[in-house]
């Protein structure tokens, strides 16, 4: 397997695709903004110059890994050829279901569809094609070129084949893949959801502040980032996407999301990516500054 799609120039989907460039795929990275692929590429061409300082490759890698990446606005010509796509596009399940409907026309029967979805039934996704075998999900971690684990979901139908085939390509990639069966949340935020929930629960009811829940969590339960924190980096959007897929996939309110989470999201304050959530984002400051509102 040497030539592969990504569908999704965002952070998850670059950090794919800098990935696969890297190990010597041919990448077409698809996205329907030209101006969201040229950021892409100036994002990934930035990672590798980090790579590069920290001597973990030398300059012919990262001109190589550049090289190997090709852009594409069409999905159908960005498609062509390819033995394997992963789509990291909207964590949305009608947008998911609109591109695997498209994929199944465009691409070869036999090139393997994979989904980064974090949550989203594969079993869901795949009923639109006429390939459920071939189907599978890859939800790899963020940021994607540093961390190791990706979660190979297997949907209802999808074949052993199928699985052995992207095991294969995971270890390619130098990553360590761990199988899950296709279930709300599947393992990764079906535990980890409910504990940023609760935290996100803990500072509603007022039991402490930002910080010292994170403090708490970090140096009382040896976690590098605290809960708080962690949903600022996800995304509190992703967050409350997920809890929604969990609270309706297992109709417990144990998933219900925290009010605060979702008074946060309609207001736009998403996170590090909107430059506030529970801490402000400012480049200008190298120390993490607890939101305005969360100090009164």
């Amino acid at each position: 397997m040497k030539k592969v799609a990504v569908i999704g120039s965002g952070t998850m989907g670059n950090g794919i695709a800098h990935c696969f460039a890297q190990r010597g795929f041919e990448v077409s990275l698809i996205d329907i903004s030209q101006e969201a692929l040229q950021k892409a590429i100036i994002t990934i061409e930035k990672n590798l110059e980090r790579m590069v300082k920290k001597e973990l490759i030398n300059e012919a890698q990262k001109k190589s890994t550049l090289i190997n990446i090709k852009t594409y606005t069409s999905l159908k010509e960005g498609v062509k050829d390819v033995e394997l796509v992963v789509e990291a596009a909207s964590e949305n399940l009608d947008i998911k279901l609109k591109i695997f409907k498209e994929l199944d026309e465009f691409t070869s029967p036999q090139t393997i569809l994979a989904s980064n979805t974090s949550s989203i039934s594969i079993t869901k996704i795949a009923s639109v094609t006429g390939r459920a075998h071939k189907v599978i999900g890859m939800h790899f971690m963020n940021p994607v070129p540093l961390m190791k684990l990706v979660e190979v979901i297997n949907g209802f139908t999808t074949s052993k084949e199928t699985t052995e085939a992207v095991l294969t390509v995971s270890e390619k990639l130098d990553k360590i893949a761990v199988c899950a069966n296709d279930y709300p949340g599947f393992v990764a935020n079906r535990i980890l959801m409910p504990m940023i929930n609760e935290a996100i629960q803990t500072l509603h009811e007022g039991v402490a502040g930002v910080k010292e829940i994170d403090t708490i969590m970090k140096l009382g339960m040896a976690h590098p980032m605290g809960p708080l924190q962690l949903a600022d980096f996800i995304g509190l959007d992703i967050c409350l996407s997920i809890l929604k897929v969990l609270h309706e996939g297992f109709g417990n309110p144990k998933y219900a999301a925290c009010p605060l989470l979702v008074n946060m999201v309609q207001a736009g304050k998403l996170g590090a990516k909107t430059k506030e959530g529970f801490y402000i984002y400012n480049t200008e400051s190298k120390n993490l500054e607890v939101s305005p509102q969360f100090l009164k």
